[in-house]
């Protein structure tokens, strides 16, 4: 009987790759790699893992990727992890046996990723962590971390209470959403927050509960509070003043329940959210939100200069933050430029 011979392309191969990690050989790689075009394989191969698409944000952020990759030259091997760090290192192994020039990839959480950057790092692939921070007893595994500064945006939305609450008497009790738990972006926000308002016996958080940055989080967490509760935004009898939310896709969520309950928010309720999503301006600036910090997701071209160093055999500094803005009601919101997401 006659053999079949099957041609398998970039990405077919890759995505295969994924699969029978384990089977494969290193020479069955070095041999596809050798069949590619002397122009492509000039390029410099990035394989990169994001946590997922769980909102216009995250989306926008992969896009930003996805697009400076393109106008930088540089191959991108791209795999969504759907929320499941299982799903990521997975990818960043098939990413070590296709053998790319560098790994970049968004942490869904901060912890159990020592393992596989070992065998990147024997593997002999530098790697960058993006957008999240990971927490490693060697530091070393990775080469630089860019993205938000998840702590200071924490202290930004406790910093816009002060000013708002300034020579206020009273208690004023916060619902907090966290986002995903050990996640860096929702502790180090969390975490700034609190290094504020903590010494500040006026505030007083009477539920902190974790949304996981999903917007159907916040539906389900509005819903059963105001289940529990009579229809009112309170909980065991007492009142809440303040919205502190770490993304906007939970914020959203929550305010929409809200709304159908005929709950207006902007005034006797406050509302902080992070991320600074169009429809979340759009709130601001209709007086429904009372602050937005900015989480900025374009982050490609930053991404991509440090990319190109590593394959250049240079260093890269070992934290790059991107700039981020906060818009509130205190500020002139006619000059917002429009989004994007």
């Amino acid at each position: 009987m006659k053999k079949k011979v099957v041609v398998v392309s970039a990405s077919l191969f890759f995505m295969l790759s994924i699969v029978l990690y384990g089977c494969r050989k290193k020479d069955k790689v070095d041999s596809f790699r050798a069949s590619m075009s002397k122009e492509s394989s000039n390029k410099i191969i990035l394989g990169f893992s994001q946590i997922g698409a769980e909102s216009a944000w995250r989306n926008y952020n992969t896009v930003s990727i996805q697009r400076a990759a393109a106008k930088a030259g540089i191959q991108l091997l791209y795999v969504n992890g759907e929320q499941k760090q299982e799903n990521q290192i997975q990818a960043i192994r098939s990413f070590i046996a296709y053998q790319v020039d560098v790994i970049a990839f968004v942490p869904i959480v901060q912890t159990g990723w020592e393992n596989v950057l070992g065998e990147a790092r024997a593997a002999g692939i530098p790697v960058i962590v993006c957008d999240r921070k990971i927490s490693v007893d060697d530091e070393t595994l990775y080469e630089g971390y860019i993205g938000t500064d998840s702590v200071e945006e924490g202290r930004q939305a406790a910093h816009f209470l002060e000013r708002k609450y300034e020579g206020q008497e009273g208690v004023f009790n916060i619902l907090e959403l966290r986002g995903t738990d050990d996640s860096s972006a929702s502790d180090g926000r969390v975490s700034g927050f609190h290094s504020v308002l903590d010494s500040d016996p006026r505030f007083n958080v009477i539920l902190s509960i974790s949304g996981d940055f999903m917007r159907s989080r916040g539906e389900e967490i509005a819903r059963n509070l105001l289940r529990e509760n009579n229809g009112l935004l309170e909980i065991n009898g007492q009142k809440i003043d303040i919205l502190f939310s770490c993304n906007d896709g939970m914020t959203l969520g929550f305010l929409s329940v809200l709304e159908e309950n005929n709950i207006m928010t902007g005034k006797n309720i406050t509302v902080i959210t992070v991320d600074a999503q169009q429809e979340a301006v759009d709130m601001l600036r209709d007086g429904k939100i009372n602050c937005v910090i900015e989480c900025n997701p374009d982050q490609g071209d930053g991404i991509m200069e440090l990319v190109k160093k590593l394959a250049g055999g240079y260093d890269i500094p070992r934290h790059t933050n991107v700039e981020e803005r906060i818009f509130s009601e205190f500020d002139d919101l006619s000059s917002i430029e429009p989004r994007g997401y």
